[in-house]
């Protein structure tokens, strides 16, 4: 018989951890946060997630298609479950997109449900970046607090990049929801060493493997030392659960790979972006170590500079993500992030061992947020291959997370040291946001000396929070989560210890405040008018700084929500001074990559070759630093210096919409009444109804006529599929209709297989001319 406890004896402390601290290991057992502890939790969560989903679909099909290379495998992929398998450009299964097909499956099963149009192509990204907000928010609010978990979810909302990216079909919105759903599970494995939750994390790599190849294990190391560090387990079965881990990689990203290679080529379509049919070869090789090393075999550029510079895609460096190019799309609160994670897991170091257990899992999650971001930025930093802007994507969770546990967590705990660092980091985002709203100085001018004025009064604002005795006022204040925080545990109020229960020791009443080491101060705080006033004033400080911070994310945010986005290399934000950036996307760097020309910039006007709504262009800069006058289906129209004929598709020119320019390597062909009528016609007697150099140029057809049109050469048109003898094939037995010319009525250059391809047709078949576009009727000798 179990004994019972006398009547009026406390109950006995919750189990203790390894650590000996006295922390509840029961409660629910979710992926995200436990049932909210106060009333406006739930509301405020809602009205995020609300606001986040308007930010995201608002006039979401003013992009059209946006990038057309993957609307086109979305089309395919809803007619023809093989295509949909393999992640092919067209139905009839010629080539793949250059990436694994994961990304494409959400959006072809909604276009196989709701049919073709641009709705049903970008709504699934939308709805993922609400998902990704909601994941991040309950994995921050776990340990510390719904205002952290609120203010992260928000700072990821609004960051421009990934506002850029949740309205856009490229794969890193589906990426970036599955690394934050990687770390959640990680961070719930940290509490109690539960295995399932990293297999969970395993299977979210092994996703993301399918999504993006070999960047979504770029975390995996920070991850997996920081489990081996600091699981609440015995070393031996962490080692094992790592290695369960590692076979849920395997399994949930092998499955797709293996019978990839096992299928016998000849009835699978070519791995586009290989060079030997090979989806290893395009894994460790153009989408692998190429991207770090610069040498990546079929890029359009790429490639380090002598010394150590990046090539075309922008200078390398530590700098290189605060550079013009890059700075408006993630680094907003960077600062900030790197100034809280120092300050962080400094503060939780010094812990002081009563509420030991619970400060050592508040710094494994900074130690796993903060790995993932040095991590990423170190590598985007220092890679010398394709880099565009928008891959910036990847630390916004990152830095999101960082900047709401940090802010939180100095916040609860006051004293000196906390409101100081407060005080500065508030003041150098501030400053920072200043200096990236002064590179497009004619746009908005007077929110950039709002954000340095306000900053600096939100900075004040907060330093007389500390008293001269030490003690914080800022330590009661309701601001972040409503409620006297508790102290030490630094859990009150909503935050929870391990499984989501309440922190139970180590806190004394608010009466004994700490001092900045963690220590009890000397005496009582006073409730005095100076030390209300004080928290009133830090309350206000703290709202400001909020405002502050955001000001500048939010109004890039606005301007691309309300600019179409179209074709390979979109950025966010205005156009900024000194580069392509803006409403048309651009090369890192104000540059064309090296093997295009070189040429010393572009104008950055609207998707080339994209169907944009009228006055969606925006503005471009020309050479010099002029402003050109981007307009929707242009580009800058002059000739790069040092191109060549023989560019994929076309001239070598970067001027004319459409197939056969630049606008046909990068952005979709525009495609007329009577083009598309031409294609139309007889099409179902043929495999293909047409062909064309490069999977854009194909792409804007294939959309138009809903009909397979040959993507040859894959996306640069480099790529050696198909080769001249198989073409003349698959012409003499009738399969391809037409073939589609490059601009300027020519037939179109490319390289290697292309190049020979277009040669041949444009000697042996019949030109007709429609409008401005030129075709090969493949049915027809000349």
């Amino acid at each position: 018989m179990t004994p019972q406890p006398r009547p009026g004896t406390p109950a006995p402390p919750p189990p203790a951890t390894p650590e000996g601290a006295t922390v509840s290991l029961t409660g629910p057992r979710t992926l995200v946060a436990p049932e909210p502890a106060a009333r406006w939790e739930r509301p405020a969560l809602l009205a995020l997630l609300l606001v986040t989903a308007v930010l995201y679909l608002w006039s979401l099909s003013a992009s059209g298609y946006a990038n057309q290379f993957y609307s086109a495998a979305v089309q395919a992929g809803s007619e023809s479950w093989k295509a949909f398998f393999f992640g092919s450009s067209d139905a009839a299964n010629s080539i793949t997109v250059d990436k694994p097909p994961a990304a494409l499956w959400p959006m072809a099963l909604s276009v196989r449900l709701f049919g073709l149009s641009s709705w049903a192509v970008l709504v699934p990204e939308a709805l993922m970046g609400v998902a990704a907000v909601g994941v991040l928010h309950g994995a921050v609010r776990r340990r510390f607090g719904a205002g952290a978990g609120l203010l992260a979810g928000g700072a990821l909302a609004v960051t421009p990049v990934a506002a850029l990216m949740f309205r856009f079909n490229n794969p890193d919105a589906l990426l970036c929801l599955l690394m934050v759903c990687a770390i959640a599970c990680v961070l719930r494995a940290l509490e109690a060493g539960r295995t399932k939750w990293l297999v969970l994390a395993g299977v979210c790599f092994g996703l993301g493997f399918l999504t993006k190849t070999l960047q979504a294990w770029l975390i995996l190391p920070p991850l997996a030392v920081v489990y081996a560090c600091c699981a609440p387990v015995a070393l031996r079965r962490r080692f094992g659960q790592l290695l369960l881990a590692g076979l849920a990689i395997v399994v949930s990203a092998g499955w797709w790979v293996a019978l990839v290679e096992l299928w016998p080529a000849a009835s699978r379509p070519y791995i586009g972006g290989s060079q030997h049919n090979s989806f290893l070869e395009l894994t460790f090789g153009y989408n692998g170590f190429g991207r770090i090393t610069g040498n990546e075999t079929g890029s359009v550029g790429g490639g380090g500079r002598p010394g150590g510079g990046g090539g075309g895609w922008g200078e390398t460096g530590i700098t290189r993500l605060f550079s013009s190019d890059m700075g408006g799309q993630i680094s907003w609160l960077l600062p900030a992030a790197l100034i809280l994670l120092v300050a962080a897991v400094t503060v939780l170091w010094r812990a002081r061992r009563a509420v030991a257990a619970e400060h050592a899992g508040q710094r494994a999650e900074f130690l796993v947020w903060g790995g993932a971001l040095l991590m990423t930025f170190t590598t985007f930093s220092f890679m010398s291959g394709i880099f565009h802007q928008y891959y910036n994507i990847a630390l916004a969770p990152y830095i999101a997370a960082l900047v709401g546990m940090g802010a939180a967590l100095l916040w609860r705990r006051g004293g000196r040291l906390a409101a100081y660092v407060l005080a500065g980091t508030v003041a150098v985002t501030a400053g920072w946001s200043f200096v990236l709203l002064n590179r497009s100085p004619d746009w908005l001018p007077w929110l950039r000396w709002t954000v340095a004025a306000l900053g600096l009064l939100a900075a004040l604002g907060l330093l007389p929070a500390v008293r001269r005795d030490g003690a914080p006022a800022l330590e009661e204040a309701p601001a972040l989560e409503g409620a006297p925080a508790s102290d030490g545990a630094l859990a009150s109020d909503g935050a929870r210890g391990p499984e989501g229960a309440p922190v139970s020791g180590g806190a004394p009443a608010s009466g004994d405040a700490p001092a900045s080491d963690g220590a009890p101060a000397s005496g009582p705080v006073s409730g005095g008018a100076p030390v209300r006033a004080g928290r009133r004033l830090a309350v206000l400080a703290a709202g400001l700084a909020v405002v502050t911070a955001l000001a500048g994310p939010v109004a890039y945010t606005l301007n691309t929500v309300n600019t179409a986005k179209g074709g390979s290399i979109v950025t966010a934000g205005p156009s900024v001074r000194g580069t392509m950036g803006g409403p048309g996307g651009g090369f890192p760097g104000g540059r064309m990559p090296g093997r295009m020309g070189g040429a010393p910039g572009v104008g950055q006007g609207g998707a080339a070759g994209q169907a944009l709504p009228p006055g969606q262009g925006g503005q471009g800069r020309m050479p010099g630093g002029k402003q050109g006058n981007g307009q929707a289906g242009k580009q800058g129209q002059f000739p790069v210096p040092g191109a060549r004929p023989g560019f994929p598709g076309g001239t070598g020119g970067f001027g004319e919409r459409g197939a056969g320019r630049m606008g046909g390597l990068l952005n979709g062909s525009k495609v007329s009444d009577r083009a598309k009528a031409l294609l139309e016609k007889d099409a179902d007697d043929y495999t293909w109804a047409a062909a064309a150099i490069g999977s854009q140029n194909a792409a804007g057809y294939q959309l138009a006529t809903e009909k397979p049109v040959m993507a040859i050469g894959g996306f640069n048109g480099s790529d050696p599929s198909p080769t001249l003898a198989r073409f003349k094939e698959y012409v003499a037995d009738g399969k391809i209709h037409y073939f589609i010319a490059g601009g300027q009525g020519g037939p179109g250059g490319g390289r290697g297989g292309s190049s020979q391809i277009t040669s041949w047709v444009a000697k042996t078949f019949q030109k007709v001319t429609v409008g401005s576009a030129t075709f090969y009727d493949l049915t027809r000798k000349a």
